[in-house]
């Protein structure tokens, strides 16, 4: 085997990867990153993101500090709401059903802007989010929903400045690298067993941090902790998180935590590819306008209240509701009131549709329970209440004597033509993982920091139950991330120091 010495070793090469490594790095440690993949499929799921993070802001001056580009000309034409700690630290515990763990909760919550000022001082860039989280009224663009910056060229570009970035700092990159075994020696991790093109070799470290991911393209994993029926869904991002940091951390000991039963998934294309393909960058699969829309399965059944809140609070946990229907699919119905309004991904090319001019002839193309299609669609019509339609907020505008309801943004499918996206489901990441104190320790089985080892991203368990808000997923990545990369060198430098004191 061949032996090979750094004072920090990243597992995976996503953003809460690279956020760790050029963390490290800054502190002044040599740093080395393991990506399991081939250099042309890097970036973990982060590559997969379109880009949205949600972070704590103190109006819109705090935006303009990271996104320097909104002139006073171009400021004046924009309504944006403060968005604060406490509003995102209550819309983190309300979507959670206030199971997050306060701490960790707390933690991302707080560091959240700092972070983001961080990223952008290493070069990641940031753009207004107006086609999924802004209307226009009045002249002006009103933002809602506290998610209204994402990173340019969305995930592909967030990667592609942390690779930069990491590049420009002298961090070391080994791809086709699969990290499979922590070596320790009195408890405290000592180094790593990498697999490269069939041959093991042992890299011996002060430090490793485990960003690489979940187990959500571990079928097996999948099944025995999710459910069996999560073997059918879709894997929408990296087919190479498959649980290895959480395997090997478990292994020597760390504690799981959180809800390990549970997973981000989401409605995304029935025809979407089973894994993430490379090759169509961006979260292009996903259909996230079923607020405007009813959603209904094959035997012809709504199954959710599709306005039940903002998609930003709903579409983590939509998923799963689809999985539950018959052969995993649904159906999004819109008119040409709403079609307009419809997010980017609805125009691609790759998204599957059907269309016709009557809702009869609608409804004949679809393999679906046809008379019990039809009557729900009438039902739902006859439910619908008069008010004012507003999407930028939740207008109360729903209906009344039909279950599930429909809260908000409830209109009449009325005015052709008329259009059905299938969709199924396609799971992100799995919410379970493992227990890490604020600052990213790995902690054992009695609580107490595994020394040495740290990890960041959707590794860490404890944060998001049953559902999250928007964007608060890279956000994380980001802020442990750093968190983890700062603490991993600070402890291998102190272990340095005490060395040489100790001579």
């Amino acid at each position: 085997m061949i032996e090979t010495k750094y004072d920090v070793i990243i597992v995976g090469a996503g953003n809460a990867a690279l956020c760790s490594a050029i963390s490290a790095r800054e502190q002044g440690a040599k740093v080395l990153v393991l990506e399991r993949g081939p250099k042309n499929k890097r970036g973990g799921n982060s590559f997969f993101t379109d880009g949205a993070i949600r972070f704590a802001y103190d109006g819109l001056d705090a935006i303009r500090k990271v996104i320097p580009k909104i002139d006073d000309e171009q400021a004046s034409l924009i309504e944006m709401p403060r968005y604060g700690e406490n509003e995102f630290y209550d819309d983190l515990m309300r979507v959670t059903g206030e199971k997050s763990d306060p701490e960790l909760a707390g933690q991302l919550v707080s560091k959240s802007y700092e972070t983001i000022v961080w990223m952008s001082q290493h070069g990641v860039e940031f753009e207004l989010n107006y086609e999924n989280q802004s209307f226009q009224k009045e002249g002006k663009w009103h933002f809602w929903g506290g998610l209204p910056v994402k990173t340019v060229d969305k995930g592909v570009g967030l990667v592609k400045q942390l690779f930069l970035r990491a590049q420009e700092l002298g961090i070391d990159i080994w791809y086709e690298s699969r990290a499979v075994k922590l070596v320790t020696e009195q408890n405290r991790v000592t180094g790593v067993v990498v697999e490269q093109k069939g041959q093991a070799h042992i890299v011996n470290t002060s430090a490793i941090v485990l960003a690489c991911g979940s187990f959500e393209a571990n079928k097996k994993m999948r099944s025995e902790n999710i459910g069996e029926e999560w073997e059918k869904a879709i894997v929408r991002g990296t087919e190479y998180n498959t649980g290895d940091g959480i395997s090997m951390a478990l292994e020597i000991g760390a504690q799981k935590y959180g809800q390990w039963s549970g997973c981000h998934s989401i409605g995304t294309d029935y025809n979407a590819p089973k894994v993430g393909d490379f090759t169509k960058p961006g979260d292009i699969f996903k259909k996230h306008s079923y607020p405007y829309s009813i959603m209904i399965n094959s035997e012809g059944y709504r199954f959710v209240d599709e306005g039940a809140d903002f998609r930003n609070y709903t579409y983590a946990k939509y998923g799963r509701e689809i999985l539950k229907q018959p052969n995993q699919v649904a159906y999004q119905i819109y008119d040409s009131q709403v079609r307009p309004m419809l997010r980017k991904e609805y125009d691609l090319e790759e998204a599957t549709v059907y269309q016709a001019d009557t809702i009869q002839d609608l409804v004949e193309q679809l393999p679906v329970n046809k008379e019990e299609f039809l009557r729900t669609i009438e039902e739902y019509n006859q439910s619908v209440q008069d008010g004012d339609y507003n999407p930028s907020e939740k207008d109360g505008k729903g209906t009344k004597g039909i279950t599930p309801p429909k809260t908000n943004w409830a209109l009449r499918i009325e005015q052709g033509p008329f259009y059905a996206f299938p969709v199924t489901c396609g799971i992100t990441f799995a919410f379970g993982g493992l227990h890490v104190s604020k600052t990213g320790e790995v902690l054992d089985g009695n609580g107490a920091p595994i020394k040495g080892l740290y990890a960041a991203g959707e590794m860490i368990g404890g944060i998001f139950y049953d559902n999250y808000p928007g964007g608060s997923g890279l956000m994380s990545g980001s802020v442990f991330g750093k968190l983890a990369g700062n603490s991993a060198a600070t402890y291998v430098l102190n272990k340095k120091n005490s060395v040489i004191e100790s001579r």
